[in-house]
């Protein structure tokens, strides 16, 4: 699923911040709907902000990944097969392989767990409050944190231990079987992602807001896009960030709004950035995403049983050779992925901010509202503490979604006669 200005999935569990969440009713303040207005731009002093928290942001994301690659490397290089051993002394691990897995497993990530903590807290609470965008207490952050970190492991674990299993029972082209299974697991994390997992994290509840519903419906004929509703995600508990995502697949596909964004923008800002999410259905780009997805990880998976090879040594006899497959290969594949995936990122980067800018274009074209798309933009950049202009190799390898300047400039160059054109069912 894809949010207009950040990537949903890796932000289910992120920090964010609140005041006191209101139990009114779920439905639109009773104030007089908010028009676009050219004040929404930021002032000098907000963009000097956004601009250190857009670096203090990169410093802890370029500080995680760089603690993720040494830690793994520590591990699997050093630490992995004395783990091992330790392991094996005991009979019951030593008789049962996949036990001896989990217990790996559950060493590898609790120790991942102990050394991250104080970045984590860092940059998902203290960093946040700094720039007021967190109201969360600290015991409120940690219980969420707790949280996130029991799901990725429960996941985690489910997830190498299936992956083992398929090394030691369909040898050597076992990298074309994981394969597979992460596509169909792709295909189920889409499905129950808005249902079952985000409900977790944040309030979801049907919106209450006929004037919006009357008009997403408008925007939806024609598109052959079934929607299964429309709902509001309560940010505000935690934050003051603004977010739209269209999430699910099939049956449990939804919009979801966010209750700061549904407060900040009023029903033409609300129709534009409902109509990009409606472009990622036109284009399908949920799908593509899938299909490339399943690419990326087959050269992965043939990757991880190549260096596996070199490392543990040729591995003889086929399916038999594979069958006997170390336990303390597993930080190993941790560290190959962890790599592989931030290698490959520029290049998912760069195919993801295509398609934020096909839905732009989409937005604009399907309403004919730019002035409404130019204000929703600028509120979002200010909500968001967005740097409307960070360095290009910044985005280069590290953005999913173009820069807000950049989404800003197109709609402010586009010839007049495509900015005029009528809204589509208004």
């Amino acid at each position: 699923m894809e949010g207009i200005i950040y990537d949903p999935i890796e932000h289910v569990p992120s920090p964010i911040r609140s005041g006191p969440l209101s139990e009114t009713p779920d439905h639109r303040p009773t104030e007089p709907p908010k028009q676009p207005n050219k004040s929404d731009a930021m002032s000098p002093e907000q963009l000097a902000e956004a601009k250190r928290y857009g670096r203090q942001s990169l410093v802890c994301d370029l500080a995680d990944r760089a603690l993720d690659i040494v830690y793994l490397g520590v591990m699997a290089l050093v630490l992995a097969r004395p783990i091992d051993r330790w392991l094996q002394s005991w009979p019951l691990l030593d008789r049962w392989w996949t036990l001896r897995l989990t217990a790996m497993f559950a060493i590898v990530f609790a120790a991942h767990v102990a050394v991250s903590f104080l970045l984590s807290a860092y940059s998902g609470h203290v960093l946040e409050h700094r720039f007021g965008l967190s109201n969360q207490t600290f015991g409120a952050w940690l219980w969420r944190y707790v949280k996130r970190i029991l799901l990725a492991g429960v996941f985690g674990l489910a997830m190498f231990v299936g992956l083992f299993w398929l090394i030691w029972t369909t040898g050597s082209y076992w990298w074309l079987f994981a394969a597979g299974a992460f596509f169909l697991v792709s295909v189920l994390l889409g499905q129950l992602a808005p249902v079952l997992i985000m409900p977790l994290f944040h309030k979801i509840v049907p919106l209450d807001y006929p004037e919006l519903q009357e008009r997403l419906g408008r925007l939806v004929e024609g598109t052959g896009l079934s929607i299964e509703g429309v709902y509001r995600l309560d940010l505000s508990e935690e934050t003051s960030k603004a977010n739209a995502m269209l999430a699910g697949l099939g049956r449990t596909r939804r919009v979801l709004l966010g209750d700061t964004l549904i407060n900040e923008c009023g029903p033409d800002e609300l129709e534009v950035i409902f109509a990009h999410e409606i472009g990622h259905h036109v284009f399908r780009h949920i799908h593509k995403l899938i299909f490339i997805g399943l690419v990326y990880s087959t050269i992965g998976f043939w990757v991880c049983d190549r260096l596996i090879a070199i490392w543990v040594g040729p591995i003889a006899g086929g399916i038999n050779g594979y069958a006997l497959l170390p336990v303390y290969v597993l930080p190993l594949i941790m560290l190959i992925l962890t790599v592989f995936t931030n290698l490959i990122e520029p290049i998912q980067n760069i195919i993801s901010r295509r398609f934020e800018r096909q839905c732009d274009r989409y937005a604009l074209a399907r309403t004919g509202r730019r002035e409404a798309y130019l204000s929703a933009f600028r509120k979002l950049a200010k909500l968001n503490k967005d740097d409307p202009d960070p360095h290009w190799l910044e985005t280069f390898l590290f953005h999913s979604h173009p820069p807000i300047g950049q989404r800003l400039a197109m709609a402010e160059s586009l010839d007049r006669s495509t900015r005029q054109s009528p809204a589509h069912g208004s």
